[in-house]
């Protein structure tokens, strides 16, 4: 089952590459930006005390739309890594973030808005986690949680800042491809089982902003509901990001991510927002 989840990710990662060397460029529109924050905190006989610290974070963010009368393809592919270390303390996680999503539509008519979409949304992390400051024994992994959404529907474009896509009929898949956390039952899974799948309705908005000169913002919102069971208790995943350009190669990042899933348990208990914020200056470059 990880070997065809894996080969799956490596065929769908692949499609935008291959489709941009195979179709004609001037129907593609491409950016991205990277960027590089690091902070530090050193204390030496400091009366008021304090704790050394240090930390980075690595963000890549990567899209390649494709239109063309009235075939659209957006693909877009989303990247966080970061490390802290506070004083002797082990090094921690402070961001771990693979996200790839793939939306094709054709228009229902020459001038309309709206489209017959498809989307596939894949997430997951890069590197274990741990229920700190106790490092001993991992509360997720690769693969553990990830989760591969499909979805038939339309699409609402009025522009390249907004998007809407609503579907009726749609399936998330929840995988937990490690044997102790799937032995637990972790993520919602049947203790034992390495998968979960879900059927629902499904609803995905994106929306890009300038706020000012050399300030942008990018937010999104997702929701899943499963039909089968508990339909009022709806899937919450939303990003906020405001990216605050200070010259050509410096920038500063204010990124906020809350996360409402009810087959989640943390600590004994359902029902919790998951909410991370992460704010960080450094090196920026846009292309």
């Amino acid at each position: 089952m990880k070997k065809s989840v894996l080969t799956l990710i490596a065929v769908v990662s692949s499609l935008g590459l291959l489709a941009q060397e195979t179709q004609d460029t001037t129907y593609w529109k491409r950016n991205g930006d990277f960027t590089l924050n690091f902070s530090q905190v050193s204390f030496s006989n400091w009366a008021a005390g304090g704790k050394n610290s240090v930390s980075g974070v690595g963000l890549f963010n990567y899209a390649a739309n494709y239109l063309k009368e009235r075939l659209a393809w957006d693909n877009s592919l989303n990247l966080g890594y970061g490390l802290l270390k506070e004083g002797d303390g082990s090094v921690i996680k402070s961001e771990d973030k693979l996200e790839f999503s793939s939306k094709a539509g054709y228009k229902m008519a020459p001038e309309s808005k709206w489209f017959y979409s498809g989307l596939l949304n894949f997430r997951t992390q890069f590197a274990n986690g741990y229920k700190y400051p106790d490092t001993d024994q991992k509360i997720s992994t690769l693969f553990a949680p990830a989760y591969l959404t499909f979805a038939l529907g339309a699409d609402y474009k009025p522009s390249d800042k907004f998007s809407l896509f609503l579907s009726p009929l749609g399936s998330k898949l929840t995988f937990v491809m490690d044997d102790e956390l799937s032995d637990e039952g972790a993520f919602g899974v049947d203790p034992g089982n390495v998968f979960r799948a879900e059927l629902g309705g499904t609803l995905k908005s994106e929306l890009k902003l300038p706020l000012m000169t050399n300030v942008d913002m990018v937010t999104g919102l997702g929701l899943f509901s499963n039909y089968l069971h508990n339909p009022q208790n709806i899937d919450v995943n939303w990003d906020f990001r405001i990216n605050m350009k200070i010259n050509k190669y410096l920038s500063a990042n204010l990124i906020t991510n809350m996360i409402y899933d009810d087959d989640i348990n943390i600590d004994g208990k359902n029902s919790l927002v998951q909410l991370k914020q992460l704010f960080g200056a450094g090196f920026s470059y846009k292309f």
